[in-house]
C-alpha cells in the first residue's frame, strides 16, 4: 500500500491496521489466483498423481497417530510394577 496514504494524519491507528490487513488479503488472494491458474493448466494425470501422493502421506500420518494413541493408552493401563490396573 502507498506509504503516503498510511501516514496521513486523518487516519486512525485502527484504520491503518484495517488497510494493512486488506493489503495482505489482496496479496494472498492474488497468490491463490495464481495457484488456481497453475492447477487449472495442469493435466488431470498430474493432479491425480498428486492426490494419490497426498492420500498416501495422509494415510501414513493417520496410522502413526493411531499407533501413538494406542501406545499411550497401553502405557497408562499398565502400572510400573508389571501389573495391569483394573
Amino acid at each position: 500500500m502507498d506509504k503516503n496514504m498510511l501516514s496521513q494524519p486523518e487516519l486512525s491507528p485502527l484504520e491503518i491496521q484495517v488497510l494493512e490487513e486488506y493489503e495482505r488479503l489482496a496479496s494472498n488472494m492474488s497468490k491463490l489466483a495464481g495457484k488456481l491458474d497453475e492447477l487449472a493448466s495442469s493435466s488431470s494425470l498430474e493432479i491425480g498423481d498428486g492426490l494419490r501422493e497426498l492420500e498416501r502421506k495422509t494415510s501414513l500420518a493417520f496410522t502413526l497417530l493411531k499407533t501413538s494413541v494406542y501406545s499411550i493408552v497401553l502405557q497408562q493401563e499398565y502400572d510400573g510394577d508389571g501389573k495391569w490396573e483394573e
